[in-house]
């Protein structure tokens, strides 16, 4: 049937239409700093309303720009990456995600979001599963692919997916979608990420005049939410903060780019007097957020170099960074791992000598940086070995640098922020390339109910090398140093901390001969119960648990074992206990653990005695121990001959300064 033309009925059509398009070109012009220098062309076409022209002399004018550079990936460098295959773990994640099966994080697998992406879609009730889907981690990669083989279907895809997302996560869509999209962490990522996406998108012919105002209005509304909306504090405020200068020395064009620069440096400067300490240490107590803190900082330099602005940073900014770098250092082992305290995973030495590698541009003349970037190859070692940050109380008993060394890295702590777990005096001990007790990790962050209960099991005080009492947790709290102090032969540590309500629990280490170790524990206090000091062992360790002697030792096949052993005098029971280790996240596996337990009646102190001896073969030694008459635990005043399979010496020191 023929449809009869109605004038008026187009005539509508026509003015919806064109008012629809004005609005869009204006709301896209109005992010842009028209008057700055280079955009006079556009801001001309703008003033006409040509703006479809005005758009595309824009995309000209970013194509060509040769003024702003990126500290990883500029126009230019695409040369760099044409014709050469890119890993197969990123190509997978890469082609994955053109059929939106996104891996929101490595702890899972991928998952699908459906042909139309449903970017609400919770798999599993991790809250880390839907904060790092709006990271977009996949996007980057997807570029680099575009790069690598000039397919213009990545660039498509692209362009697609980043329009979905605007569409269906506006901010204010309600108020769960805004708790996991426009969570400031994960609007900063966006906003740091997206510079490089966009200058290895920007030649694509699928990167048009049009899109390029669709995404500066997005990416100027992302980065100027970010300083109405920091984080209170921590590690998350410091991303937060680095990315915005990011945003305003990458993006100098949009109208508020100078306030983000200016806002993330003031922020930085404020909170890197606030949050290291002045040991180094950032004051979350994390060992894997504190390199990542160092990036931070070095990442904001660089960029404020770029843009010309680096002398809003003064030269302490810089010192207190090298410093921090050190106490990395400092907490580390002859494999470049550190201890897994405060929910930090597993570090292999690919992974860190390659920071080194990227801090040490920085800090050309610090042999020690390049030392470990090269993994020393050149440079020097640190002349000292055995260290202690006593601000952040991290306590490192070494006596070496090289993969045949022993090193105990001891914590007892101030609080750490959300990090912290009840574990003070809990210790990693690593002897000739083994970690032999490493520490449990976190396992998962947040989530429902039970992802919160397999979390909080990792949490427990009882799950790590300390001492507790009727197995519950202690109070996250200050401990108190009594005594640090090195020599040849002898290294002390003493601390107490008020573990308990009435019972403080005070822990001395002794590094003997550098070799070995003894730990005395005293349980000070009124409070009553179920004393145990508890250890966990290397998932492969193989144990053998001898309750007549009350002790414990590994069967390694190659001969580097270890045995712990109570010495105690008085009653002391050994028993199995459940043991579990996360070295990455989700991830979960069974390993040995025991504790050494006896009561506590009364308001008198009650200690333990433990032996911790690294050994050379399979038969685990025979240690006693004998105290001297001016022998006193109670005062502090330690006189010992300890006898090690016949062999006897004697330990003579004091744990009070």
């Amino acid at each position: 049937m023929k449809t009869k033309f109605n004038p008026l009925l187009f005539l509508l059509f026509l003015l919806s239409w064109f008012a629809n398009a004005q609005q869009l070109t204006q709301a896209s012009f109005d992010a842009i700093d028209l008057n700055y220098p280079g955009l006079e062309k556009v801001r001309t076409l703008v003033s006409s309303k040509n703006y479809e022209t005005a758009a595309t002399e824009l995309l000209r004018y970013f194509r060509e720009r040769k003024n702003i550079k990126h500290p990883d990936y500029n126009v230019t460098d695409r040369a760099n990456y044409f014709g050469k295959p890119l890993d197969k773990a990123v190509m997978e994640k890469v082609d994955k995600a053109l059929l939106h099966q996104f891996e929101p994080h490595d702890g899972y697998g991928y998952y699908d979001y459906g042909k139309d992406i449903n970017w609400q879609y919770w798999p599993v009730k991790d809250n880390e599963v839907r904060w790092v889907l709006h990271r977009v981690y996949w996007w980057q990669p997807m570029g680099l692919a575009y790069w690598s083989t000039g397919d213009e279907k990545y660039a498509k895809e692209w362009v697609l997916q980043f329009r979905d997302w605007v569409k269906k996560n506006p901010l204010g869509l309600s108020p769960d979608n805004d708790r996991f999209a426009w969570r400031p962490l994960e609007v900063s990522t966006r906003v740091q990420d997206l510079t490089g996406t966009f200058n290895i998108f920007i030649s694509s012919p699928n990167f048009t005049p049009d899109f390029l105002l669709e995404f500066l209005t997005s990416y100027h509304q992302q980065a100027s939410y970010i300083p109405k909306n920091y984080s209170d504090a921590g590690n998350h405020l410091l991303f937060e903060a680095q990315r915005l200068i990011y945003a305003g020395g990458f993006f100098p064009e949009l109208k508020n780019a100078a306030d983000w620069r200016k806002s993330g440096i003031e922020v930085l400067n404020r909170e890197i007097k606030k949050q290291i300490y002045s040991d180094g240490m950032q004051f979350e107590l994390s060992p894997i957020y504190h390199y990542t803190t160092v990036n931070i900082f070095l990442k904001a330099l660089r960029m404020a170099q770029l843009s010309g602005v680096e002398k809003e940073f003064p030269a302490s900014f810089k010192e207190t960074t090298e410093k921090m770098i050190l106490a990395n250092i400092n907490y580390s082992f002859p494999d470049y791992s550190f201890p897994m305290f405060g929910d930090s995973w597993f570090v292999n030495q690919t992974l860190m000598q390659k920071q080194y590698q990227n801090w040490l541009p920085a800090f050309p003349d610090n042999q020690t940086i390049q030392y470990f970037a090269t993994d020393g190859k050149e440079g020097k070692i640190l002349s000292y070995l055995s260290k202690a940050l006593e601000v952040a109380g991290f306590y490192t008993f070494r006596n070496g640098w090289d993969k045949k060394s022993t090193v105990m890295v001891l914590k007892a702590s101030p609080p750490g922020e959300f990090h912290a777990q009840p574990d003070n005096g809990t210790f990693e001990l690593w002897v000739k390339g083994r970690n032999f007790t490493p520490d449990t990790g976190c396992y998962i962050y947040s989530g429902d109910a039970e992802v919160t209960k397999m979390r909080n099991w990792y949490r427990q005080t009882r799950v790590h090398s300390t001492l507790t009492l009727d197995n519950q947790n202690m109070v996250i709290t200050k401990a108190h140093q009594n005594k640090w102090e090195t020599s040849k032969n002898l290294d002390v540590l003493t601390y107490t901390n008020p573990s308990y309500t009435d019972l403080d629990h005070e822990r001395s280490v002794l590094f003997i001969d550098q070799k070995y170790f003894l730990i005395i524990d005293k349980a000070i206090g009124k409070a009553t119960g179920n004393l145990g000091v508890h250890f966990q062992l290397k998932e492969d360790s193989k144990p053998v648990y001898d309750k007549k002697n009350n002790s414990v030792y590994t069967t390694y096949a190659d001969g580097n074992n270890l045995l712990i052993q109570s010495l105690n005098t008085d009653k002391v029971k050994l028993n199995e206990e459940e043991g579990k280790v996360s070295y990455v996240y989700a991830k979960e596996t069974a390993r040995p653990a025991f504790v050494f337990e006896k009561p506590k009646k009364d308001a008198k102190t009650q200690q333990f005695i433990s032996i911790v001896y690294p050994f050379d073969g399979n038969k685990a030694p025979k240690i006693s121990i004998k105290t001297n008459p001016d022998n006193d635990f109670e005062k502090g005043n330690i006189s010992l001959n300890i006898t090690i399979d016949g062999k006897k010496s004697e330990v003579k020191t004091t744990l009070q300064e």
